[in-house]
């Protein structure tokens, strides 16, 4: 049995659902956008089964790129928890054959306080069809099931028409990286968005020598320092030099090598410094990765050093 042919088969079935969806669009999409803009509240997810595993991650991102929202599931709502939906809300239901007994009940109770409802299903003349203000239809002509039974293309669709409109909203919102950080302050994609080159430089006990000291005493310096490195500055703390292990491995091999000459010799005179300690971290070391470095030296504009990023504490930081 040849399962790559098979696995081929159903994302071209699924992408072919996608795209058929795509270019029937219209302006249904524009409609739901505005729903959701106008809304004060909340905007509350709910569905069955796989309509409600598809709608808790539709819920999930929209919450997450801006618009207020939780998922809601209906047999909970019948159950006291329909007290959830406010009159500032508005509400997301997704049922694909549009008959879902659970959802159906509550949709009485939800347009009996005019709150704006905005469908998902395969039929605009199902019963959550016509309960809508706004049917984002989600038909689909073949599921990627070999039976054509079990959910497959169709919670693929759903999903896609809910990034689609998350992205909407994100674009009418103006929603930047800075506002997504805000939302994801612990995570990876947070640290990335948030975590500046100052929150992780070190500012103290740097390795640091002046232009006029001789090698040997540099390398003591070097070695106390544990950076791999040793700065070199001038009488008014600007950096001249920086002198790294490596350096000190070429220099071994140069002629007229003495432990007596000045460190300053054997150093890069000209080595890759930053001057915006705000610059985010990531950026950094993109830096660090473009110059093969693993030491960046922090400077204030006029070259006096504020302080050292290591490609180890970028790395322990969890920076990508």
């Amino acid at each position: 049995m040849d399962f790559v042919k098979i696995a081929r088969e159903v994302l071209e079935i699924e992408a072919q659902e996608l795209l058929r969806c795509a270019e029937n669009l219209g302006s249904e999409i524009e409609e739901a956008v505005n729903i959701v803009m106008a809304t004060k509240g909340k905007l509350i997810v709910t569905g069955v089964g796989k309509s409600g595993l598809v709608g808790a991650k539709i819920a999930a991102t929209l919450a997450s790129t801006g618009t207020s929202s939780f998922f809601l599931h209906p047999t909970e709502a019948m159950h006291g928890d329909l007290g959830m939906i406010g009159k500032d809300d508005a509400v997301l239901a997704i049922s694909y054959s549009g008959e879902s007994e659970e959802l159906i009940k509550i949709l009485p109770h939800i347009k009996r306080f005019d709150i704006p409802l905005i469908g998902m299903a395969r039929d605009i003349n199902s019963s959550l069809g016509k309960y809508s203000d706004v049917f984002l239809s989600i038909n689909i002509e073949k599921e990627a099931c070999p039976l054509d039974t079990a959910p497959t293309s169709s919670t693929t669709l759903t999903l896609g028409v809910g990034d689609a409109l998350a992205v909407c909203l994100m674009k009418k919102r103006d929603f930047q990286k800075s506002d997504f950080a805000s939302f994801h302050p612990g995570g990876s994609l947070g640290k990335q968005l948030f975590i500046k080159v100052s929150d992780l430089m070190r500012t103290k006990s740097l390795p640091t020598v002046s232009e006029d000291t001789k090698l040997k005493d540099a390398i003591v310096t070097m070695s106390e320092g544990r950076l791999g490195n040793v700065l070199i500055t001038n009488k008014n703390s600007e950096l001249v030099g920086l002198l790294s292990d490596g350096d000190l491995r070429r220099a071994l091999l140069s002629e007229g090598f003495s432990m007596e000459n000045r460190a300053l010799e054997y150093a890069c005179k000209n080595p890759k410094v930053l001057d915006n300690a705000n610059l985010l971290a990531s950026d950094a070391l993109k830096i660090v990765e473009e110059h093969k470095i693993q030491l960046l030296v922090v400077t204030n504009k006029n070259g006096h050093v504020n302080g050292v990023l290591h490609i180890h504490d970028l790395v322990e930081a969890g920076i990508k």
